[in-house]
């Protein structure tokens, strides 16, 4: 069996944060902070973070950058995930992924509704481009904590699988 043991292998995190009003420095970004204490939590390195507008074509550019140049195999986005008219990372996310992964943001829109009905409302998509996981995650520091915390152990079994450490999603790691 061709497993890698979790601790052998340092995988690597985007944070991407999707938000007008944190772009121009009127607010602090507490989603990517929330986002940064989880991952590092479950020993990920976050190798990459930008804050940006909610201009379609910059998150388009952002999530290429991530997948196809900085090939990090991880990209969590926070933000822009709404019914505003601004809220465009759904739709810039299916844009350039090639395989969509709808079990995790079904589980984390489920998780947000034991919370409050309200969490139907999360637009939130994830997939695959090449070899990295993108996943829409919500745009509050309280709704990311809780969707994050539920599905990172899958995600990162899911990475693995991508990478081509563990053969397939039948198999244990760690």
């Amino acid at each position: 069996m061709n497993t890698k043991e979790v601790s052998d292998v340092n995988y690597q995190a985007a944070i991407i944060t999707m938000s007008d009003s944190r772009c121009d420095g009127s607010k602090e970004d507490l989603s990517a902070k929330a986002i940064r204490r989880i991952v590092e939590e479950h020993q990920w390195e976050v190798a990459y973070y930008a804050i940006i507008d909610d201009e379609y074509e910059h998150i388009r550019s952002q999530l290429l950058k991530c997948s196809d140049e900085l090939q990090i195999p991880l990209i969590l986005t926070t933000g822009g995930t709404g019914f505003s008219q601004r809220d465009n990372t759904p739709e810039a996310t299916l844009s350039v992924i090639e395989k969509q992964v709808p079990g995790i943001s079904e589980a984390m829109r489920a998780k947000s509704m034991e919370v409050t009905p309200k969490g139907m409302l999360s637009r939130g998509v994830s997939g695959i481009r090449n070899k990295s996981l993108i996943v829409n995650l919500p745009g509050s520091p309280k709704a990311v904590s809780e969707c994050l915390e539920y599905v990172i152990d899958p995600i990162l079994h899911g990475v693995m699988v991508l990478l081509g450490d563990v053969k397939n999603c039948g198999e244990h790691h760690g």
